[in-house]
């Protein structure tokens, strides 16, 4: 079992949206996603995709996009982007799912999963960072509010159970033999490179590991990767990862 990412597939099988015009990256992006996830994924594998699915604006209208994501390799965990216009209550996502028989495909919303022996993922949408340009008070709610559903996530682990488990709760000298993953849509950085409260939390938590998405084209180069403060971070944006879904472990 390997666990990988990537963000951000923009997906438009029920919609003209063409997306080369953001570039000549996206000429034919669905059939290279598929191609390289066909390639790189196997059935056992997990793969995390934090948000910008889909450009339906409604969750009917997002059904071929979730048959597409379902009929690829693996196991998905899905979590909200800023243009999921489609995200709903997690009951209605689930229903969803069951109904389509989509059963490869979980939603991420104040939970949490384990995805292996001993690696635990979490995360929320995330927003835009104070210190970015124009981070108003509306900002600064929704922002408070992310912060709020990501220490919800990782709360959540005590509350679940790996399957091979008995029903004790892991203790806290258990807890730093966990790998912990975060998955958010937003960097947990603004535009100049500074760690926000996202960080503060997830150094709180013992996060091992960071994905995120969001930025594209010239705003790679707002990219923060690397170790920082022991969090590994990483951008998983599809079209920076060519559409090839990255390893995580």
């Amino acid at each position: 079992m390997a666990v990988y990412a990537i963000s951000d597939l923009h997906l438009a099988l029920s919609m003209d949206k063409p997306m080369d015009i953001f570039g000549n990256r996206w000429v034919n992006y669905m059939q290279k996603l598929k191609k390289s996830w066909q390639e790189i994924v196997t059935d056992d594998d997990y793969v995390i995709v934090p948000g910008d699915i889909s450009w339906a604006t409604y969750l009917s209208e997002a059904k071929e996009d979730f048959e597409y994501i379902h009929m690829l390799p693996g196991k998905k965990i899905i979590s909200k982007g800023n243009h999921d216009y489609w995200w709903a209550t997690l009951s209605k996502l689930e229903k969803f799912v069951m109904e389509n028989e989509f059963y490869s495909i979980s939603f991420m919303q104040n939970n949490s999963f384990w995805l292996g022996k001993n690696i635990i993922l979490c995360g929320t949408r995330g927003w835009k960072c104070p210190g970015d340009e124009d981070f108003s008070s509306e900002d600064r709610k929704i922002y408070n509010r992310e912060l709020q559903r990501l220490e919800l996530s990782l709360k959540s682990i005590r509350q679940n159970k790996k399957d091979d488990m008995d029903s004790e709760v892991k203790s806290d000298e258990e807890k730093e033999d966990n790998r912990i993953i975060v998955a958010l849509h937003y960097p947990p950085f603004n535009a100049k490179g500074e760690a926000s409260e996202f960080v503060d939390i997830m150094k709180n938590f013992g996060v091992h590991d960071c994905i995120y998405g969001h930025l594209h084209g010239e705003g790679f180069k707002n990219a923060v990767e690397g170790n920082i403060s022991g969090i590994e971070f990483k951008l998983v944006s599809a079209d920076y990862l060519d559409f090839k879904p990255f390893k995580i472990v």
